[in-house]
């Protein structure tokens, strides 16, 4: 199975030159990079986010295989839906799904469902397979969208998905991706957004949930990020940082109705 890109010319360059170039653009690598366990990266059009993600990338040593989760906008496909065999093309970089590490997590829990309809138009993983392929020529990954989940369902996951790892014996990072609040004023976002970006640096996933939930944070990605957390502190996680915080007003100029974008590390 290969999966075509959906938003290529839309949300970043559709011409291998000038994707390549913009990736480069944002900075270079840090060697070594820091160990991580997980990330939290944004998925708006390049041109808001993508500083905010590449801050992120270009800090961590890359894994063998990042599994890449992020939320359904489409409402298309299963609930949890893991795109478990093939190739994703971008412009000019083909990137492999690990298979194998993919079959162990669909056997870790029925939660998982093999779907690979559901990735066809959804760019919240799409916008991070650049950051991966142009990062390295060798990375793999593991596609999941979430379009439903309760808290448990959340733990289930993060847990199977961190067994699944420790059985597989390969280097991952699980790459959740979300964007943080939408719609309302700079300052008003950037007060709800420090809400949750608090409850990821105490790595509490149900913490992380609740708030998001009882404050009506917009946060589109936070069952990813949960689920991500859920994972990385059963893989031994002690830390998380935030590296860069900002909203899409300070690109615009319109600071009346924005989106938040954080961009965080797990170790």
């Amino acid at each position: 199975m290969k999966r075509m890109p959906a938003v290529a010319g839309h949300f970043y360059p559709g011409g291998a030159a000038q994707l390549k170039s913009q990736i480069h653009g944002f900075g270079t690598r840090q060697q070594p990079g820091a160990k991580a366990l997980g990330i939290v990266v944004p998925h708006a059009g390049y041109i808001y986010s993508g500083r905010v993600a590449a801050s992120v990338y270009n800090r961590i040593a890359y894994p063998d295989t990042f599994i890449v989760i992020g939320p359904n906008h489409t409402g298309m496909g299963a609930e949890m839906a893991l795109f478990s065999s093939g190739e994703w093309e971008i412009p000019g970089r083909t990137v492999h799904v690990n298979e194998e590490l993919s079959s162990r997590i669909l056997a870790s829990d029925p939660l998982f469902e093999n779907d690979e309809g559901a990735h066809m138009y959804e760019h919240s993983l799409e916008v991070q397979i650049p950051f991966i392929a142009y990062g390295s020529e060798s990375a793999r990954i593991v596609p999941i969208t979430v379009r439903r989940a309760d808290l448990q369902a959340c733990r289930r996951a993060g847990e199977a998905i961190a067994r699944s790892v420790a059985e597989s014996g390969c280097s991952t990072v699980i790459a959740a991706s979300s964007d943080m609040n939408h719609y309302l004023d700079h300052d008003t976002t950037i007060k709800l957004d420090q809400l949750a970006i608090d409850m990821i640096l105490a790595l509490d996933p149900e913490g992380l949930y609740r708030v998001v939930m009882d404050n009506d944070i917009s946060m589109c990605g936070v069952l990813p990020v949960v689920i991500m957390l859920y994972a990385a502190k059963a893989s031994g996680a002690q830390k998380a940082e935030l590296v860069m915080h900002t909203t899409s007003g300070e690109v615009s100029g319109d600071y009346d109705k924005v989106v938040g974008y954080a961009g965080m590390i797990v170790q």
